[in-house]
């Protein structure tokens, strides 16, 4: 990693979001010559700016994904995009469905599109197991995201720009997430709310979320998915560890309120007709290209990936994490 960023001018899209913001944090320990923040909120750039004080190696320009003239202006002479960028909330998303057409779809065309024309030299996407089989209009959008930027293969050209894709569980902690929700319900005298006794997730941790982004952006040929493989956890038990570990605990009930619309049981990462293309390493699956599928004898581009023998990663289906592993996981 230290050879792939060291000098490299390198544009973070939502740069001031959980993922974004975290990406920029570890980003700088590798020299890059310059990290340019980009994203719409300028109270978190503010802040963010605040507690890096990276000076000049950081800088933070207002603009949206949608603004395609503005996001052409900030991809300039730029080597690596992160494109963390997206409207992420199933709930507000289903809402607003336009909207999260306009920044997670022409959002995304607008980067693919900017980073022809600049010339860069990777694009890392993120994406989500909403896009796996997608129930909503969140996950539709970020399957359409993955679709059309890995799509460029076939009418970029001679253009040298290479694509890829991760895709991520829950991450703990994130802004919206079901974790501070616990939190300050617990907070509030309670109830904690449950949609569903059964539902679960997969979760990993903002540090594991932005190594997986890193180890994606040294390993990629073009148009691959990578997944992390990450613990399931049932959000009934993760309710009631984070009740026994709060004080404020006494008497706090937890209430089963129901699926919100949009919402899913269970979630996959990885489905049984991706499986087909896909390899398996000790921590990750990779979808790779169907056209591509040769690469499997050049194991070492991969760190010895072998074609897995999985026929899906679904939620419902892995072992879940008991009380005390969710504990230490916290």
């Amino acid at each position: 990693m230290e050879h792939e960023f060291k000098n490299k001018l390198i544009l973070v899209t939502g740069g001031t979001g959980s993922i974004g913001s975290e990406i920029v944090r570890l980003l700088l320990p590798y020299h890059p010559r310059q990290i340019r923040v980009y994203s719409r909120d300028e109270t978190k750039q503010f802040e963010l700016e605040q507690d890096l004080q990276a000076g000049a190696r950081v800088r933070f320009l207002v603009g949206d994904v949608r603004d395609k003239e503005r996001l052409n202006m900030a991809m300039e002479n730029v080597d690596i995009v992160f494109h963390a960028a997206a409207l992420k909330h199933v709930y507000a998303c289903e809402n607003n469905p336009f909207e999260a057409v306009k920044t997670n779809v022409q959002g995304t065309q607008n980067v693919i599109d900017c980073a022809f024309a600049n010339k860069v030299d990777r694009v890392i996407g993120i994406s989500t197991d909403k896009a796996t089989d997608p129930t909503n209009v969140m996950g539709c959008t970020k399957l359409l995201a993955e679709k059309i930027m890995l799509a460029t293969y076939f009418y970029k050209g001679e253009k040298k720009t290479k694509f890829c894709f991760v895709r991520f569980g829950n991450v703990l902690g994130s802004r919206g997430s079901v974790i501070p929700l616990f939190l300050k319900q617990i907070k509030n005298g309670g109830p904690v709310t449950v949609t569903h006794p059964e539902m679960t997730r997969f979760f990993m941790t903002v540090g594991d979320a932005v190594n997986l982004v890193f180890k994606a952006a040294t390993l990629m040929q073009d148009r691959e998915i990578f997944i992390l493989k990450m613990p399931v956890v049932k959000i009934l038990d993760l309710a009631k560890v984070l009740l026994s570990l709060k004080k404020e605990n006494k008497g706090i009930q937890i209430k089963i309120i129901g699926k919100k619309n949009g919402e899913r049981l269970h979630e996959k990462l990885l489905t049984a007709e991706e499986a087909e293309n896909a390899l398996e390493t000790k921590d990750m699956f990779i979808i790779i290209p169907r056209e591509k599928l040769a690469l499997q004898k050049s194991e070492h581009l991969y760190q010895g990936a072998a074609l897995t023998k999985r026929k899906e990663f679904y939620s419902k289906n892995e072992r879940k994490l008991t009380v005390k592993e969710i504990q230490k996981m916290l």
